[in-house]
């Protein structure tokens, strides 16, 4: 089953990026498609990873802080008022092969010019139950986003790469003290971040354990981890845990069909959002593994809408 005509621009995903790209591509008369993603999906749920983030503290414009829900209904209604469409489905094929390029939702095809790639990242989670329900209340994902609420508590970091050391000194800004959770006796980190974290006084190391569970109904209220030498369990009276174990890109979709690292992330053109297909185009954290804020987010969005603004008026509209 066919959807009707020919669109110039199909925007997959629906975090800062994509929805930058909407008001941007909206705006140039493209009247473009979104594809949000399914509210039940943690990995592409509209509105993406802000969506699971009570206050935002660091989107310029807000002074006094905005909650990550009502920032996203903001930059969605602002789509819809020059024109953006909205389709509440998550994309399950996509054949960039042929022109125009075709975007499946189950049995229907949706047929564009153009096609804008923001389906972004997940943080990987440790799988315990107690997360959905305190992520943003005491549990996050993101010290830059989170770190400033944590003044003067005694918090942990889940993991041992580059990430959740460089998260972990971040924090020693705000905590008094940090713990860095480790299931092996050593770290993966690189020398010099390991170095700055020995000598840091605020941090602590707790090696060879794993959480297993989250204390606490409506905030963190400490941990209980688990020794992964002789599986003893013990409590951890911390307000906070930040987990640091790495994002996987949501690229499942594209994989065989667009270039990607290793790690999944989509390969974009220096100094630009283009991909390897012409006329597909990438934004936001599905294409960032360096930044990953919603500014970023957002300007990569911008900047994948101008690209597609452009690609189409020299190859389709000339």
């Amino acid at each position: 089953m066919s959807s009707d005509s020919v669109r110039n621009v199909i925007i997959v995903g629906s975090g800062p990026a994509g929805l930058t790209a909407a008001i941007y591509t909206a705006r140039a008369n493209l009247a473009p498609l979104v594809i949000e993603g399914e509210p039940s999906s943690t990995s592409d749920q509209p509105g993406g990873q802000l969506m699971l983030t009570t206050e935002v503290e660091n989107f310029p414009g807000f002074p006094e802080g905005v909650m990550g829900p009502d920032l996203m209904m903001n930059f969605r209604s602002q789509a819809q008022r020059f024109g953006a469409e909205f389709l509440t489905e998550k994309v399950t094929r996509v054949d960039f092969d042929s022109r125009p390029f075709r975007v499946y939702v189950r049995d229907t095809e949706y047929q564009a010019h153009s096609i804008i790639v923001s389906t972004g990242a997940r943080s990987l989670m440790l799988g315990l139950e107690s997360e959905q329900r305190l992520i943003g209340h005491g549990l996050s994902t993101c010290a830059t986003c989170d770190g400033f609420f944590f003044r003067g508590h005694e918090i942990a970091v889940v993991g041992g790469g580059d990430s959740a050391i460089e998260e972990a000194t971040f924090l020693t800004k705000f905590a008094d003290k940090v713990t860095i959770i480790h299931r092996r006796d050593e770290l993966r980190a690189s020398k010099i971040m390991q170095d700055r974290a020995f000598a840091n006084p605020k941090i602590e190391f707790l090696w060879n354990h794993t959480v297993t569970e989250l204390l606490g109904d409506t905030k963190v209220e400490g941990i209980q981890v688990t020794s992964t030498i002789d599986g003893t369990v013990s409590t951890l009276p911390v307000t906070g845990v930040f987990v640091a174990i790495g994002h996987q890109p949501n690229t499942d979709l594209f994989k065989g069909v667009l270039d990607m690292e290793d790690s999944g992330y989509l390969i974009t053109q220096p100094g630009s959002t283009y991909t390897n297909v012409d006329g597909v185009f990438a934004c936001g954290d599905v294409q960032d593994h360096t930044y990953r804020q919603a500014i970023t987010a957002a300007g990569s969005g911008c900047m994948a809408a101008i690209d597609a603004e452009r690609w189409l008026e020299a190859n389709v509209h000339s």
